[in-house]
């Protein structure tokens, strides 16, 4: 068999070494191996026609070529936010402008689909999000085998438990809120922590409740910034050291409010989220009067180096879909299911993003995390 493999979306931390996985698996099986640079964009970009193109647009891969890439982070693949189906006229291909007329957007999945046929492609492996899946799901309902791996440090695709990237992620969350401590004390101020995670408050909400931080602002619930700021003032003169901390997803909102995006949407729909943690910061200012530091840890949570538990899920979620792609499978995806790894269909990608269960984990009065119940639970909270 052909296998051809593909990573989609923000990068994180653990997808070289899914790749490296992989690779190593299909190789022991005798099979062959593909990578496709830059996503989806690559299998668009491809001209059947061009082996220039061809060879811009792919890397073969084996045990040799894959030898060293799980020592660091992101993708040596790369990776792109293109969706196949929405394609603007400006960023079609040159050899392929002439057969879509009009301003767009173009749905290019038959030039997708002969350009797997044109490669020899036998199965395909996206990893990603639910943007890069939901795309994998119109090629499994295309008739191109698939078997798809999760991967976001927002952890909200639905149908796992666990997505590559999240550990790391909220690893990162916790040791910048630790040592951010030290010159928030110092300075007797108040820190405002802004943490990636999209509409998913979890990043937020797992990595202040294990820094315990003393409040925080998560996208499923829209927060009152004069209530907020009574109740911060009350934590900064109840710590010895005169100081306060908070972390605010980057998709939290003020009551009332929208949230903060910028730029135009992707062609997944999707525009900039960021911000909402300087609005904080400054009108936390203007009402208690304190100084505040505003740290937006963005990039670098999903920067770097994996985690043991990175490591370990994206190597095994290799393992699983190496052996169900060969053993013939398609139209699954991979999972950690109540602690259990597993495989479900890739349908289940499209049934919306996982959400917190702020009646479980979170106290809506008092805007900080409150485990009511553990027990049943899986290990990363949700």
């Amino acid at each position: 068999m052909k296998l051809a493999i593909l990573t989609g979306g923000g990068d994180v931390p653990g997808l070289n070494p899914c790749i490296k996985a992989a690779v190593n698996r299909i190789e022991d099986e005798g099979s062959e191996v593909v990578g496709i640079r830059r996503g989806w964009a690559g299998l668009t970009h491809i001209d059947p026609a061009d082996p220039a193109s061809i060879a811009h647009n792919t890397t073969a891969l084996d045990s040799q070529v894959v030898r060293t890439i799980d020592r660091t982070g992101g993708t040596f693949l790369h990776t792109s936010r293109t969706n196949p189906s929405r394609v603007e006229s400006t960023d079609l291909p040159e050899f392929l402008r002439s057969s879509y007329a009009g301003d767009g957007p173009h749905d290019l999945t038959p030039h997708v689909l002969e350009v797997l046929e044109s490669l020899g492609v036998d199965a395909l492996l996206p990893i990603g999000g639910d943007d890069t899946l939901s795309y994998a799901l119109r090629m499994h309902n295309e008739g191109v085998p698939i078997i798809a791996i999760p991967k976001t440090m927002d952890n909200d695709v639905h149908g796992t438990d666990y997505c590559i990237g999240f550990s790391t992620a909220v690893s990162r969350g916790v040791d910048f809120i630790h040592n951010l401590r030290t010159s928030t004390g110092s300075h007797e101020r108040i820190a405002v922590v802004e943490l990636f995670g999209r509409y998913s408050g979890e990043t937020s909400l797992i990595s202040a409740y294990l820094a315990g931080v003393d409040r925080a602002l998560i996208s499923e619930v829209p927060f009152d910034i004069d209530k907020l700021a009574g109740l911060v003032m009350k934590d900064k003169t109840a710590n010895p050291s005169n100081y306060a901390m908070i972390t605010v997803s980057e998709g939290a909102s003020l009551l009332g409010g929208e949230v903060h995006l910028s730029g135009s949407a992707d062609a997944y729909g999707h525009r900039k989220l960021g911000g909402i943690g300087q609005t904080t910061g400054e009108m936390l200012k203007e009402r208690t009067g304190q100084d505040i530091v505003l740290q937006e840890v963005a990039y670098l949570m999903r920067s770097g180096r994996p985690d043991s538990l990175d490591l370990m899920v994206a190597t095994n979620f290799a393992v699983m879909a190496v052996d169900l792609a060969l053993e013939g499978s398609s139209g699954r995806m991979v999972a950690l299911r109540s602690g259990v790894y597993t495989n479900v269909p890739v349908a289940v990608t499209g049934e919306g993003g996982k959400r917190v269960d702020t009646g479980e984990l979170y106290d809506e009065d008092q805007y900080r995390p409150k485990v009511r119940h553990v027990s049943g639970k899986p290990m990363f909270l949700y």
